[in-house]
């Protein structure tokens, strides 16, 4: 079941098209990467969903129902260009996000301490927010993002300017807040993280959605039919009999009595069945897998129409 369907959005700016007849639909419990290039409209579609601007065409259902102002209240967004009040203190900062999102002053104080020892940022509870290294400050809203615990989450580029160890934590936390049933939404140009975390993507390009699907799906149907042999021999042999079954597209010999690696395509007049047994009368083979492209292949692909 989806939490969120983005049905037929189009939103123009005086003669400039942002998002043209979008849709997409959120499920629920997953993590969603919202993909595309600078300017594809990412950012006008979480606005949109967010009720920051309206659509000038289309419709947004939350929870299968026309979303109104006081869905906000289950929405936590952690927008891209972020502010925080510099003179005030790191804890009264965050009580302060924390009431406007509708919880009391206990309540706020009790969960803040927990995300702060969590964090590691207990001791700058006194500490001015203008003290904070960006990093630091990063964490801090990204608590105040969650502390309402919100049925979804949307977050703009957040492992932007983290080192690796804080992006790791931040990633272990989304899939913490997913696994607790929140709905994760996040717009990134980290493909590495797209693997590592997404159920699902949109690829949205120049204003339209032009791919979406579950991520192991995308990367399978996406696949060239190439395969890669590890094997133990003479690659010269092995290299011709693949060159008479298809097409062999790299060999890397292997140095000091390591393996050699082949890549090759079958064409449509011969099987793998047959391929393995050609192959195993000349070589030793170590390994056979079918090279499944990246998410970052398929996303440079789709922007550039090669797909």
């Amino acid at each position: 079941m989806s939490i969120l369907q983005v049905k037929n959005i189009t939103k123009r700016y005086t003669e400039h098209t942002a998002l043209s007849d979008v849709s997409l639909s959120i499920p629920k419990g997953s993590v969603y990467g919202l993909l595309g290039p600078n300017g594809a409209g990412k950012t006008t579609l979480i606005r949109v969903i967010t009720r920051i601007t309206m659509p000038d065409q289309g419709s947004i259902l939350f929870d299968g129902r026309p979303i109104t102002d006081n869905d906000i209240y289950n929405i936590g967004y952690l927008p891209e260009e972020r502010g925080l009040y510099k003179k005030m203190k790191v804890g009264e900062q965050a009580i302060f996000f924390a009431r406007l999102k509708g919880l009391s002053r206990k309540e706020a104080i009790a969960r803040l301490k927990e995300w702060f020892i969590r964090f590691g940022i207990q001791d700058w509870w006194e500490r001015k927010v203008e003290d904070l290294s960006k990093g630091m400050a990063q964490k801090l809203q990204f608590i105040t993002t969650v502390l309402h615990r919100p049925k979804l989450l949307i977050f703009d580029e957040p492992f932007s300017g983290f080192d690796p160890i804080n992006a790791n934590l931040l990633k272990q936390e989304i899939l913490r807040l997913r696994d607790e049933g929140a709905t994760v939404i996040f717009s990134t140009h980290n493909m590495s993280s797209v693997e590592e975390i997404c159920d699902h993507i949109t690829l949205i390009n120049r204003s339209r959605n032009i791919l979406s699907g579950s991520v192991s799906e995308l990367r399978h149907r996406f696949g060239d039919d190439i395969y890669a042999l590890t094997f133990a021999g003479q690659s010269q042999s092995v290299k011709e009999l693949l060159e008479s079954m298809g097409e062999v597209l790299s060999l890397s010999e292997g140095e000091a009595g390591a393996p050699s690696e082949l890549r090759f395509r079958l064409n449509a007049r011969h099987t793998m069945r047959e391929a393995i047994s050609a192959i195993n009368e000349r070589v030793e083979i170590r390994s056979l897998s079918e090279v499944i492209p990246s998410m970052n292949d398929i996303f440079i692909r789709a922007v550039e129409g090669t797909l």
